[in-house]
């Protein structure tokens, strides 16, 4: 019996209800979803540091992770996802928020640099760099001093917030192709405008 391919899906975001509906949490928002989807559910794990699902998709097992650590130590679970599971660096997709994308804008990225971004600074401790990226836009509000609590702490506009989960839904069907596929062809139908 040939056995199924495995990769980890983690959503970035910080625990506790204050920062649920937070911008930085749209990596959890994707999680979520993508579970909801594919009607599993979130069991605490604590040797992975966080909640883990486990779904079928097009014949791939896939292991959806929301560490419980905060952000700035998401590399904590995602390396220990990877080593249990012996999982390839590059069969790990990494959804985060990504101030430098408009609000709803997706993007799927394999390998590069953190771009500042806390929660990928830490993952490239233990991992590198040659993973995958989910880039979920949230936009920026266009002062630095503005960032932590543009992210961290203000919920997002009912428009802001409608526009992501639709950018949510977008990366979802793109996810599914990419199990399906291939990695190009989710990048391309995602990418080109008004698909």
């Amino acid at each position: 019996m040939v056995e199924s391919r495995v990769i980890g899906l983690i959503g970035l975001g910080n625990p506790g209800s204050e920062y649920a509906r937070t911008r930085h949490n749209a990596g959890f928002w994707l999680a979520d979803r993508f579970v909801d989807r594919h009607r599993g559910s979130f069991r605490p794990e604590s040797k992975f540091f966080g909640e883990l699902a486990r779904v079928k998709v097009a014949g791939t097992d896939v292991l959806v992770l929301k560490p419980s650590t905060y952000m700035n130590r998401s590399g904590q679970a995602v390396s220990a996802l990877a080593q249990f599971y012996k999982l390839p660096v590059d069969d790990l997709l990494v959804a985060h928020d990504e101030l430098d994308l408009p609000v709803g804008t997706v993007r799927l990225k394999l390998a590069g640099g953190h771009g500042g971004h806390n929660g990928l600074r830490d993952i490239h401790k233990p991992l590198g760099d040659g993973y995958r990226r989910l880039r979920i836009g949230v936009g920026h509000p266009g002062e630095r001093h503005l960032v932590m609590p543009y992210l961290t702490e203000q919920r997002p506009s009912k428009v802001d917030e409608a526009a992501l989960m639709a950018g949510i839904e977008r990366s979802i069907d793109a996810l599914e192709l990419w199990l399906g596929s291939g990695w190009d062809k989710a990048v391309q139908a995602l990418h080109t405008p008004g698909t």
